[in-house]
């Protein structure tokens, strides 16, 4: 039965298999194994099933193939971190505020001014990003299908990471696919608000949506790519969980990601929408005793690990603001106006980093 190593060091030796159900179960040893946030990233990953497992092994479409340079960075961050030292192992750009959909919960609302970053402007904030040790760039928008130069920043994206991007599905075509696969695109996050067609346009403002996301789906393992169902969850959609695992597994999608709405950009101040503590008692329960496809669940990684803004991630927006996460709109600095390192050393004054209840949330 082949092995996975996860981390080799006299202080944590960790690996991975798969046993016979097609879950994943891992060995760990050694002093960190039991330390807060080790202890948590290990047990998310016990038990679970893989988005993939073959030569390599996928975990999610989250995290990087094992083994990589990619994981490998990976892991000494999250180590570094257990000792202080923050890392943005994720960043998301959002490349153009461009897109063919009205989503009445949008968190990037159109401003009519055209907003994109130029692709030499992308490159340049990729090189930057790696080398402060991002192992996860993930390009959103608006729309990235809009960007004709999408497949070129991609390719700028070297082993060092891995790149994902966010995609209603609209223009997310079969050559277009294709060429996302050959740039080195790692998975595709493709949107949906409700697993019923006719709800699903009404929320993004569009007819035909839903099809268009199905499509991306159809494309997207075509060309090989990795496919994650991405669901806002919310009080509207709750009750329809089982309906977005059975429509991902239906599909074939490696993932079906749960993130739970946050009342910003078109739905500032809907705290109505969040969900209730027994929902989240629920939805863990889900995840964690469905069969495949693999269930990740964002609320479940908030309660665990508090709050990633300013520790572990940071956002781009198209006009080159940096913001702690997509959807806290707090202006930590500009890429046009000072390094990436810079603005990254000055979120540390952050009050919420690793705070369980998500700052846009509160009361």
């Amino acid at each position: 039965m082949k092995s996975y190593p996860l981390y080799d060091h006299p202080l944590l030796r960790a690996s991975a298999r798969i046993i016979d159900d097609g879950r994943i179960s891992v060995d760990a040893r050694g002093l960190l194994k039991t330390m807060p946030g080790v202890k948590d990233s290990l047990e998310m990953i016990d038990g679970r099933y893989p988005a993939l497992a073959g030569e390599k092994l996928y975990i999610s479409t989250w995290i990087p193939p094992i083994p990589s340079i990619a994981f490998d960075r990976l892991v000494e961050s999250r180590i570094k971190g257990v000792l202080g030292r923050r890392t943005p192992d994720q960043v998301t750009i959002s490349i153009t505020e461009e897109c063919p959909n009205r989503c009445i919960h949008c968190a990037l609302p159109n401003s009519g001014n055209k907003l994109r970053l130029e692709p030499d402007v992308v490159k340049d904030v990729i090189s930057q990003i790696l080398d402060m040790g991002t192992t996860l760039v993930i390009f959103d928008g608006g729309e990235p299908t809009t960007y004709r130069e999408l497949p070129d920043i991609v390719a700028s994206v070297d082993d060092r990471a891995i790149s994902t991007m966010f995609t209603s599905g609209a223009g997310f075509t079969e050559p277009l696919a294709a060429k996302m696969k050959e740039a080195g695109l790692y998975a595709v996050n493709i949107s949906l608000d409700s697993a019923r067609p006719e709800e699903h346009d009404a929320m993004r403002g569009r007819f035909g949506v839903f099809q268009d996301a199905m499509n991306a789906v159809k494309n997207a393992l075509f060309a090989g790519l990795m496919v994650d169902i991405y669901v806002v969850i919310r009080s509207g959609n709750f009750s329809q969980i089982n309906e977005f695992h059975d429509l991902a597994r239906r599909c074939k999608a490696h993932e079906l990601t749960f993130f739970e709405v946050v009342p910003v950009g078109r739905w500032s101040g809907k705290k109505d929408v969040i969900l209730r503590p027994e929902d989240h008692a629920a939805l863990h329960s889900f995840a964690t005793g469905s069969l495949a496809p693999r269930i990740f669940s964002v609320p479940d990684a908030l309660h665990r690990f508090g709050c990633f803004a300013g520790r572990n991630w940071m956002h781009i927006t198209p006009c080159g603001d940096v913001y702690p996460c997509a959807c806290l709109p707090e202006v930590c600095g500009n890429i046009f106006n000072e390094p990436l390192a810079v603005i990254w050393r000055n979120m540390a004054h952050l009050p919420y980093k690793g705070s369980k209840i998500c700052p846009m949330r509160r009361d």
